[in-house]
C-alpha cells in the first residue's frame, strides 16, 4: 500500500483540491457509537453554509463520499 492511499494523505489531497474551488472539508472528530471517528462535510467558503454531508445528520459523509462529490461537482466545464 502506498502512502497516497492512507486516509490522512487522501484528506490532505482532497482539502487542497477543494480549496481551489472555494470549499472547505470539515471533519467531526467526536467518536461515534461504534468507536469510529466522525464523518465529514463540505462548506462553501463564501457563504459558510454546509453544502454536502449534512443530510440525514451532520457530518454524515464518508471520505469516499466526499471524494465522489468533489469529482462530480467541480469538474471543469468543456
Amino acid at each position: 500500500m502506498s502512502r497516497k492511499e492512507f486516509d490522512a494523505s487522501r484528506m490532505r489531497r482532497l482539502k487542497r483540491y477543494a480549496a481551489r474551488y472555494g470549499l472547505t472539508i470539515l471533519t467531526d472528530d467526536k467518536i461515534k457509537a461504534l468507536g469510529n471517528p466522525g464523518g465529514h462535510a463540505i462548506r462553501d467558503d463564501e457563504s459558510f453554509k454546509v453544502i454536502y454531508g449534512n443530510v440525514p445528520k451532520p457530518f454524515s459523509a464518508s471520505l469516499d463520499d466526499i471524494e465522489s462529490w468533489l469529482e462530480a461537482n467541480t469538474a471543469p466545464e468543456e
